[in-house]
């Protein structure tokens, strides 16, 4: 929106938000649950409008919510998970790969990958890599490395293990709203677009308490919430995908 008026209706809009959100929330940890894994038909991203939403640096405290509010509507999405994290609650990764979700490889501890020696950029990957697939049976194929940051030293490491780096199209800079659900969910809906990767975190109670929201709207609206695969199809290990910029 734009002018005054503009200014007044989002006001009116985010004033009305917390009635709203408090409901859904509820529901959202009820269909965790109780409704059955999202569905994973197969999806011609092609014929119908469709985005990856992708959730970096978990599995955390707000992980099991987000499951929830994403398989009340049927919606998947891909779980960038960090090795060390994992490794302290590999429960958690399970459930995600159970909802239907997709797990990806977000090294093991979240450095700048760029400031490492060879050898440490492989364990970073190969030790997150060995722990998401003992917790979840599933082999991650997609990397996302700390901050997005990327050089033809890393990628070339991941090619060589298998793994595709997926950065992303539209980045709402969700952290830097985490006690405002509201901010999150304007960024999103504003920027959103066909065939967009979308940059969130399930570690920002904000960015749960904002899907809520985003996802039935973006269903609404006609978007299919898709993993990062169904949306790209396959990559070739050792591609990269989108960049480290805001949409």
């Amino acid at each position: 929106m734009t002018g005054e008026s503009g200014a007044l209706d989002d006001a009116h809009r985010r004033q009305a938000r917390p009635i709203r959100r408090l409901g859904a929330v509820v529901l959202g940890v009820v269909a965790l649950v109780a409704v059955p894994t999202a569905s994973a038909d197969a999806v011609d991203c092609a014929a119908v409008p469709c985005v990856a939403l992708t959730f970096d640096d978990g599995p955390g405290p707000h992980t099991d919510r987000l499951l929830g509010i994403l398989r009340h509507h049927g919606a998947t999405a891909t779980f960038f998970l960090v090795g060390e994290k994992v490794k302290a609650d590999p429960a958690a990764a399970r459930r995600i790969a159970d909802a239907g979700m997709q797990v990806g490889n977000h090294t093991w501890s979240h450095p700048d990958m760029t400031t490492l020696a060879p050898h440490d950029v492989a364990a970073q990957f190969a030790r997150a890599t060995e722990v998401v697939d003992a917790a979840t049976g599933r082999r991650p194929t997609l990397a996302r490395t700390g901050f997005g940051v990327i050089d033809d030293m890393v990628l070339a490491e991941a090619g060589r293990q298998g793994l595709a780096a997926v950065n992303w199209d539209v980045n709402p800079r969700d952290w830097h709203h985490e006690a405002d659900p509201g901010a999150v969910e304007d960024a999103v809906l504003a920027q959103v677009r066909p065939g967009a990767v979308v940059l969130l975190h399930d570690t920002v109670a904000a960015t749960v308490d904002a899907m809520v929201d985003v996802v039935p709207t973006l269903t609404a609206r006609g978007y299919r919430l898709v993993t990062v695969s169904q949306l790209l199809g396959p990559l070739a290990p050792g591609s990269l995908y989108g960049s480290r910029e805001r949409a």
